[in-house]
């Protein structure tokens, strides 16, 4: 609606993981270095973590563009799959075909490992990435342990990145999973920006847009935008798009700290200041369990000042 207006191509604030649009950060470019390193020195499990909204899914798209025809690629989306569900959608994405038959896990195995060895014989590398990997079963992820033992006697067959939130990290922590853990050889996580990157992250988007932020942003926004935005790349683009849509429509060319103000208190708190389920879950446990130990040493203060406790004993 407000691109022509600004002088943008496109919306240079949307939601989408475009590729051209990853800020490549200096923590951004060593995730996505290290994930290059991993693929071509064929080092089995990766795994890149990070809360919602920090680059996750982009940095994945971005790896995915730059990476050329000698690779051969699968994306998973909706991990929340059966064991046998995400072997026939790996094959789907990898492009085998499916004999016809029953489906077993033997059958999609088998298909699977032909087709590594004949992408192995030719020369290519294979890479599986599987996004939102915390919502991974459990026994999922033994499956997924299962499929680095494809490998010839020398390297892996299978290059496997998984992409998630802080939970993986725990999920992966279980015992139970220790064998899947330790195989994982390449880790980064990604945090929110720092505060001075702002600047050049929208400045980024905007350029990409066919833009400058320069033009249209005023210099004394980018700490409100911060401030509000906790550094994440997902409620920056949140902010900066309800504020040029603000400016657009009180016919503004300038964003500044007033429509910047006036963006967020449309956005509202609660979207700003969301904390991942796990966190929540942390601070309500605390303070349940602040309350309880509260009450646990007022009755023993209670009972030693009154030589016992006021009620009755019950037999």
């Amino acid at each position: 609606m407000y691109e022509s207006y600004f002088g943008l191509r496109e919306n240079p604030f949307s939601l989408s993981p475009d590729p051209r649009y990853l800020y490549l950060s200096p923590q951004h470019r060593e995730a996505l270095n290290c994930l290059i390193y991993g693929i071509h020195e064929k080092k089995g499990f990766m795994a890149v973590t990070g809360g919602i909204g920090t680059g996750k899914t982009t940095l994945c798209r971005s790896l995915l563009a730059g990476l050329d025809d000698t690779v051969a690629t699968a994306l998973i989306f909706n991990p929340a799959l059966s064991d046998i569900e995400l072997l026939k959608t790996i094959n789907q994405e990898f492009g085998i075909r499916s004999e016809r038959g029953r489906a077993t896990k033997k059958r999609y195995l088998d298909a699977l490992n032909d087709f590594l060895l004949r992408n192995f014989t030719a020369g290519r590398k294979a890479v599986l990435l599987i996004d939102e990997a915390q919502n991974l079963p459990h026994g999922v992820m033994e499956q997924i342990r299962m499929l680095s033992n494809l490998e010839t006697v020398r390297e892996k067959l299978i290059q496997i990145i998984l992409l998630g939130q802080p939970e993986l990290l725990r999920l992966l922590a279980l015992p139970s999973l220790r064998q899947l853990n330790e195989r994982i050889t390449v880790r980064y996580e990604l945090k929110p920006l720092a505060r001075k990157e702002i600047r050049h992250y929208i400045g980024h988007r905007i350029s990409t847009a066919g833009g400058q932020a320069e033009a249209i942003f005023a210099p004394g926004v980018y700490g409100r935008i911060y401030r509000a935005s906790r550094g994440i790349p997902r409620r920056i683009n949140a902010i900066c798009d309800r504020a040029l849509l603000v400016a657009y429509g009180k016919d503004l060319r300038t964003v500044d700290r007033q429509i910047i103000g006036a963006a967020i208190r449309d956005i509202g708190p609660g979207y700003l200041t969301e904390t991942d389920a796990a966190g929540v879950k942390r601070i309500v446990q605390g303070i349940v369990l602040a309350a309880l130990l509260g009450t646990a040493l007022f009755l023993a203060g209670y009972g030693y000042l009154s030589g016992g406790f006021p009620w009755p004993a019950f037999r």
